[in-house]
């Protein structure tokens, strides 16, 4: 079982392999507090716990650099939800700043699948702050997750709502998923953090970047949000894909659960 080597490079050009070294554990928590620029001891993570995640059904995989450093880190657990559905959670992944943009978080994810699968999970799921286009267009578009949920305050404290999304581990493809329905244009500020039916589709839009969001702005636009996803997920629908309208707006796209199961 897993803490053999994954699979090298995952396919994109990087060589990824899951961690067994004391060394490599201890260099991944410094990178992960890094990369998020944790300095409370709070958020710590420590060479112990990831070496017990990976020898007890979970995963601990680095992306190294032709120098052999490591740039890229992701960990998980073995998850189970009320229903009884058991999942492989990863719960962060970390990118060194420097390699950003390259294909390492795509090539991370790739590894913690082959390890994910090697435990018999057969799907995983994590979270992200709905919020934020770049990373719904990568977990849904490129990916090819589905959201299934929306969690208000997920760690037990404010602005920290979050979309759980699951990925199936074991659909033949992981090539990127475009909307079904062509973008629709002259979706605007008006319209981020509601439904908005267009087409033959339904869509929520957001700000294409967050961080231009004035103080004030960002916690109604939560509840909004909050509001529009709960009403999606209750009539069974999942989120789809996530690209961007324009430079101001970006949307998920929403569907029918069972048109993709």
């Amino acid at each position: 079982m897993p803490h053999s080597s994954v699979a090298a490079d995952a396919g994109v050009g990087y060589d990824c392999r899951e961690l067994t070294q004391y060394s490599e554990f201890r260099e991944a928590a410094a990178l992960y507090a890094r990369v998020f620029a944790y300095t409370e001891q709070e958020y710590a993570l420590n060479a112990n716990l990831l070496t017990a995640l990976a020898r007890n059904g979970g995963s601990a995989v680095g992306a190294f650099a032709d120098d052999g450093g490591l740039i890229g880190f992701a960990y998980g657990f073995a998850g189970c939800d009320a229903s009884g559905t058991h999942f492989h959670y990863s719960q962060a992944a970390a990118v060194d700043a420097a390699q950003q943009g390259r294909g390492v978080g795509q090539a991370l994810k790739l590894a913690q699948r082959d390890v994910a699968l090697r435990w018999g999970q057969q799907s995983m799921r994590w979270t992200f702050d709905p919020l934020l286009a770049r990373n719904a267009h990568f977990n849904l578009s490129s990916l090819g997750a589905v959201g299934i949920a929306f969690e208000r305050d997920y760690y037990a404290r404010p602005d920290t709502d979050r979309l759980v999304v699951s990925w199936d581990l074991t659909a033949t493809t992981t090539a990127p998923r475009a909307p079904r329905s062509g973008v629709p244009a002259g979706l605007g500020r008006e319209d981020w953090g509601r439904v908005v039916h267009v087409g033959d589709a339904d869509w929520i839009a957001i700000p294409a970047r967050a961080d231009e969001l004035a103080p004030g702005e960002r916690p109604a636009l939560r509840r909004q949000l909050e509001s529009a996803m709960t009403e999606v997920f209750r009539r069974g629908d999942v989120l789809v894909a996530a690209s961007r309208v324009d430079e101001h707006t970006a949307v998920y796209r929403a569907t029918s659960g069972k048109a993709i199961a």
